[in-house]
């Protein structure tokens, strides 16, 4: 989760999944060779014999380095090939749930000879088409259309701003947060009005507004009127390899003082968000509280407790006055300001940290992913048991719902995979040692604008410091 990064030793709550110390910022190891190339009282033969031990230490780091490369290419090439087998096996109709009850498996064990010679038939027609369609291509295609890179330090939240602007968001360990042009693949505006980590950004859902939370205790809400038509991106196959370097020189001047400050928390404040209409915003913090806030006045309308643990992320709904909370409690919670007197609704079936819980667009649904490394689906009505759950390989960062109903779901493990809410996997993002993020990716966002005409209709960002823009489109049988 984003860290308070105010200070030179970032302090992360016991049990975080970022363990120990942190620098603030890059770390520049002097090098042995020119400490012991300066006036030194060692004799030169004992000199000469450190130079040359150090020469056969350096070798083997080296000889290490590049075994280990070696051993990731082969660990992601065999990754590949057994989710290429498991998703031939789901298609063949397994059912992977029911090993997890061994009386589903034995009643689909049990039933006469004889009516199994009945259907050997057609289970064996079934099972050949199956088998067949198997062998066809993916559903979905993931292209990599742009790079975004700027910032100094691991990029925790992206955001899309309404629809008719091509713009997007983010937010930054390195003390920033950046409106990037979608088109021009630049930056149009960078706020360093905080003095921590940015932890989240939200785009006001009608106006040039932006909201941050932050490492300070503060949330900000800041102007972010932008022109991104000033510069348009490169057409040609060369628009990656054109956003190296691009940027610091030609970025405008900082913006630095926020319209309004949310203030009233006694520690990290980890994301926050705009209520339906733009009108109030709530934020989450370390200090296991949310606060509900008067956009206008900045004054705060009511605090929202009830959370054993540090908070690590909120979100609102699109279009109702709802907003989920998550909690390093293993629970969310749902809080209903519908009435004058809100109601609040604990969700439980983690069982680790709730790193994020987000509504869907169309239908009356959370989906919510943990560091125990799943996500679940809930109805909004039954909060006893979810609907769905996905079982994957790596803790859960920050995930997206598409309109249409599609789970991005960003992992510590540098993978981004897509999900339908039944549970059924569809894709993962192609990643490789030259395109997909190295390190692990914190946030992933979808473009629902039908009529935008914007190159990327995915992003996701990571602690490699990049933003990447991708096109996702559902293949079309030929």
């Amino acid at each position: 989760m984003p860290q308070d990064a105010s200070k030179f030793i970032i302090k992360r709550p016991s049990g975080s999944k970022y363990g120990g110390t942190l620098p603030d910022g890059d770390t520049n190891l002097p090098s042995w060779k020119s400490d012991l190339d300066t006036e030194s009282n060692l004799p030169p033969i004992l000199r000469g014999r450190l130079h040359e031990l150090f020469t056969q230490i350096e070798k083997e780091f080296e000889t290490l380095h590049a075994e280990n490369i070696s051993l990731q290419e082969k660990v992601d090439a065999l990754n590949e090939k057994l989710e290429r087998e498991s998703l031939i096996n789901e298609k063949q109709g397994y059912d992977f749930t029911d090993f997890d009850n061994p009386s589903k498996v034995s009643k689909h064990k049990s039933g006469t000879s004889s009516s199994q010679k009945l259907k050997t038939a057609h289970k064996l027609k079934a099972q050949t088409s199956k088998i067949v369609s198997s062998f066809k291509g993916p559903t979905v295609s993931c292209n990599l259309v742009r790079e975004f890179s700027g910032h100094r330090d691991g990029v925790w939240e992206v955001a899309v701003a309404r629809p008719g602007q091509p713009i997007i968001g983010t937010a930054s360990a390195d003390h920033s947060a950046c409106i990037w042009g979608v088109d021009s693949g630049r930056c149009l505006l960078q706020y360093l009005g905080h003095q921590g980590s940015v932890n989240s950004l939200r785009f006001h859902p009608s106006k040039d507004l932006v909201l941050t939370s932050s490492g300070d205790h503060k949330a900000h809400i800041w102007q972010a009127a932008v022109n991104w038509e000033t510069t348009k991106g490169n057409s040609s196959d060369e628009e990656l390899e054109g956003m190296e370097g691009e940027g610091e020189e030609e970025r405008p001047p900082p913006l630095r003082t926020p319209l309004v400050e949310l203030v009233g928390h006694t520690n990290v404040v980890i994301s926050a968000d705009w209520l339906a209409g733009g009108d109030q915003a709530v934020t989450a913090s370390w200090d296991r509280t949310a606060s509900l806030y008067d956009v206008e006045t900045g004054e705060m309308v009511q605090p929202l407790t009830g959370h054993d643990q540090e908070l690590t992320h909120t979100s609102a709904h699109h279009s109702q006055r709802l907003v989920v909370t998550s909690s390093r409690d293993t629970t969310f919670r749902l809080w209903d300001f519908r009435e004058p007197i809100h109601s609040v609704s604990v969700f439980q079936g983690h069982t680790d940290t709730v790193t994020c819980a987000v509504f869907t667009k169309r239908e009356d649904k959370v989906v919510s992913g943990s560091d125990d490394r799943s996500v679940k689906v809930w109805d909004l009505r039954n909060m006893r048991s979810p609907l769905a759950t996905i079982r994957s390989d790596a803790a859960i960062n920050r995930l997206a719902v598409s309109s249409a109903g599609v789970v991005a779901i960003p992992q510590d493990n540098r993978q981004v995979r897509l999900y339908d809410l039944g549970g059924q996997r569809i894709v993962r993002l192609p990643r490789n040692n030259r395109q997909g993020h190295q390190r692990m990716v914190c946030s992933v966002t979808w473009v629902d604008d039908s009529s935008s005409s914007m190159p990327c209709n995915f992003f996701s960002c990571g602690f490699d410091r990049l933003i990447l823009g991708w096109n996702i489109q559902p293949v079309k049988d030929t």
